[in-house]
């Protein structure tokens, strides 16, 4: 597994390379080490979490953080959210499948999902309106129900959930199938 994820990082890292060459940016080691530990996290993660797991082994301020995401989203090697809780939110794209969000409030927590009547609805969009829909966000805002019995019951009871399913790459990721009741 680790071979495997070594790999994959070097492939990200020669496309990070190809990106600041062709755009004439500078490759400084602390990019490279900003993109290896924001291809570590499991997840979202945000700018004071990436620096707090930095800072003790790099020499990296905010503001370089900062500059350095700008560029890992320009050339789409992370994606930035805008979550209700006014931070922004961020999480490797490189070759990640399209997903959408749901974000419990208290406690916080991001589900991802993925949900094939949403492709459909895409194909619909784009028949309809003679439009190439290039990509979308998706963000659902949650609470937990109470039962009858007054404990929290999270959406994911009143769903036919199959969490494990090929591809798997977050514990948080989930796949919504329709009833067929």
């Amino acid at each position: 597994m680790e071979a495997k994820l070594k790999y994959t990082f070097e492939k990200v890292k020669k496309y990070f390379i190809d990106y600041l060459e062709k755009t004439h940016q500078r490759k400084t080691i602390e990019r490279y080490c900003i993109l290896e530990e924001v291809y570590t996290i499991d997840g979202h993660f945000d700018v004071e979490l990436l620096y707090q797991r930095m800072k003790n082994r790099y020499q990296v301020s905010r503001a370089t953080l900062y500059n350095t995401l700008d560029l890992l989203i320009e050339c789409k090697l992370v994606v930035k959210h805008a979550f209700k809780d006014n931070t922004s939110h961020y999480e490797k794209s490189f070759n990640f499948s399209q997903h959408d969000h749901v974000m419990i409030v208290d406690p916080f927590i991001i589900f991802e999902f993925c949900d094939p009547r949403i492709h459909e609805i895409q194909k619909s969009l784009e028949k309809n309106f003679n439009v190439k829909i290039t990509g979308h966000s998706l963000i659902f805002y949650a609470e937990p129900f109470e039962n009858r019995n007054g404990n929290a019951q999270t959406f994911s009871d009143n769903w036919n959930i199959e969490s494990d399913f090929p591809g798997q790459r977050l514990k948080n990721q989930i796949v919504i199938k329709e009833n067929k009741e």
